[in-house]
């Protein structure tokens, strides 16, 4: 009793406190101080809560790290003046102390910050390339993520961080993945062309039909993606000695000496065109900066690490993996809905030892997490043995519980969800904090009829995924990725659309099948978690059997 009094439990309050369940737990949270709250929160989730720091006398109350998560103090009438005039909104770049601790770590090697959707594991990435940008004064830091949208959105949250630090906005550099490696290419290694998808494919047809293969294209330029492009094999007896982690599809020997004439050919071809393929890029970037006399960035922080590909975190690890400090990725297995997986510690970035999880969900309401978790294992472990524990992840607020919702057909879907999403826009909800996702583009008509059925603005979303004001924003769940709304519809969860059939009918192994059912599982987890307050899953019977793990 005495440590609960400690944390700031008035002792009225103890009986209730020690009845608590995870249901009760944020609504007796929302009666106790601050501190008492994230302590108890704490002790939900299996950490023990942290000890309260002494003020000292002589310092600057307001120094205090209880204060700063409060207060921000303005030394200026001009400060006061900008502070005034910007939207609260603004300030959404808060990282809250229990953050803090892995934002200024010091680490002894590649570092991974991994958590469930909304524990700010981007937040973190965003104050740590900061805090490393300010602690090295003369360093040069390289934020980056896997798409130009995050990229984009991550150079957003920096102006407000850094608005007035130009001299540090210098030195931290946001980029693309791919896009910094063509810069850096073009600058060390000369001009490049990168060859297309569709020449790739062109390549792989031709060589295929001078064989006696019977596989289809789509298997060949899988095989062709994930294994040999990706690692970039380049002789027989590679090809035969790859792990083929991710491609579990039985190969015997004599049928891989096939396939390794054709996938020659195609090398050949590329040559032959002076085309280089983007794995290919990167694997001769990471080459040279392996020999480099001075490397061009000085620190790089990784976001949404779990969708690196083979050859994206092996011109990483070249770039930071093997300095203190170097190379830090923040990331959730949960959400890998990129790539396949492989061992990062065969590339050279082990994470043993040096890997947090975070605990705390600030975005999503407690309701909605909650229902979302049922779609994933509780443990998710990686290739190299490197688990990530979704148990005892608390939010640290309530909502209103999702409705999942079942209808006979396309109108009637459409109608539901216009009603609902009427009433949030009754509710005072703008239409710019609504998102409505689908499986992929042919279920795009039916999201747009529903939102234009509630007489809503709509915004189709593109690759540059770019939400406008005064408009409901309508996208694949593979946009979803970074966005985050007041309310979400995930619409068109029918049989056949998630997972997605024509993905389950190139499956030739069942070990491959479970693959493309859990990369279905985190798409779906991915656009229920972009909601904060309000959630609406619908599908037409048959519906999707993912409904019923979100229903328990």
């Amino acid at each position: 009793m005495g440590q609960r009094v400690r944390d700031g439990v008035a002792v009225e309050w103890l009986n209730d406190v020690r009845q608590a369940t995870e249901d009760t737990l944020l609504t007796l949270a929302d009666h106790l101080p601050k501190e008492a709250a994230e302590a108890l929160l704490d002790l939900a989730v299996g950490v023990a809560p942290r000890a309260a720091e002494p003020a000292t006398v002589g310092v600057d109350p307001f120094d205090h790290p209880d204060a700063q998560r409060r207060f921000r103090v303005v030394t200026n009438i001009e400060e006061l003046e900008r502070a005034l005039d910007f939207p609260w909104e603004k300030w959404a770049v808060f990282l809250h102390p229990a953050q803090r601790e892995a934002v200024e770590r010091e680490y002894g090697g590649p570092a991974r910050i991994s958590g469930s959707a909304g524990t700010g594991k981007t937040i973190v990435a965003l104050h740590r390339a900061v805090f490393l940008a300010r602690s090295n004064p003369d360093a040069r830091v390289l934020l980056t993520t896997f798409s130009d949208a995050l990229a984009n959105a991550f150079r957003a949250k920096l102006r407000m961080l850094i608005a007035h630090e130009p001299r540090l906005a210098e030195r931290l550099e946001v980029h693309a993945l791919d896009a910094v490696a063509r810069r850096l290419y073009e600058r060390n290694l000369g001009r490049h062309r990168i060859a297309t998808a569709d020449v790739v494919r062109q390549l792989l047809q031709e060589a295929a039909a001078t064989s006696d293969l019977k596989f289809s294209l789509h298997f060949l330029t899988s095989e062709w993606e994930e294994i040999v492009d990706a690692w970039q094999l380049d002789t027989w007896e590679a090809y035969r000695d790859v792990a083929r982690l991710g491609r579990k599809t039985r190969l015997p020997e004599k049928q891989r000496q096939v396939l390794w004439t054709v996938f020659e050919r195609v090398r050949s071809g590329l040559r032959d065109r002076n085309l280089v393929t983007l794995p290919g890029l990167f694997t001769r970037l990471a080459a040279h900066l392996a020999t480099a006399r001075q490397l061009p960035f000085d620190f790089a922080v990784v976001d949404e690490a779990q969708d690196l590909s083979v050859p994206q975190l092996r011109f990483l690890a070249a770039l930071g993996g093997g300095r203190p400090n170097g190379l830090f990725l923040a990331g959730d297995l949960g959400q890998r809905i990129f790539q396949q997986p492989f061992s990062w510690k065969a590339l050279g970035v082990d994470i043993r030892g040096r890997s947090r999880t975070l605990r705390i969900n600030y975005r999503t309401s407690h309701q909605i997490r909650a229902q979302a978790d049922r779609l994933l294992n509780p443990e998710i472990t990686d290739v190299d043995g490197n688990t990530e524990e979704r148990r005892g992840t608390v939010a640290v607020f309530n909502g209103t519980p999702p409705t999942i919702s079942v209808l006979d057909t396309e109108d009637a879907e459409a109608a539901a969800v216009s009603r609902w999403l009427s009433k949030r826009s009754a509710e005072g909800i703008a239409p710019h904090e609504i998102g409505v996702f689908v499986r992929s583009e042919p279920q795009f008509g039916r999201a747009r009829a529903a939102v234009e059925l509630a007489q809503l603005p709509v915004r189709l979303l593109d690759e540059n995924v770019e939400t406008a004001s005064g408009h409901v924003a309508v996208g694949s769940m593979h946009l979803a990725k970074g966005l985050e709304f007041r309310a979400v519809v995930v619409m068109a969860c029918d049989d056949e659309v998630i997972p997605l059939q024509s993905r389950i009918e190139t499956v030739t192994d069942e070990s491959d099948l479970e693959e493309v059912y859990n990369t279905e599982r985190h798409l779906l987890y991915v656009a229920c978690t972009r909601a904060r307050d309000h959630l609406l899953v619908t599908g037409v019977a048959p519906a999707s059997e993912f409904l019923d793990d979100l229903r328990g």
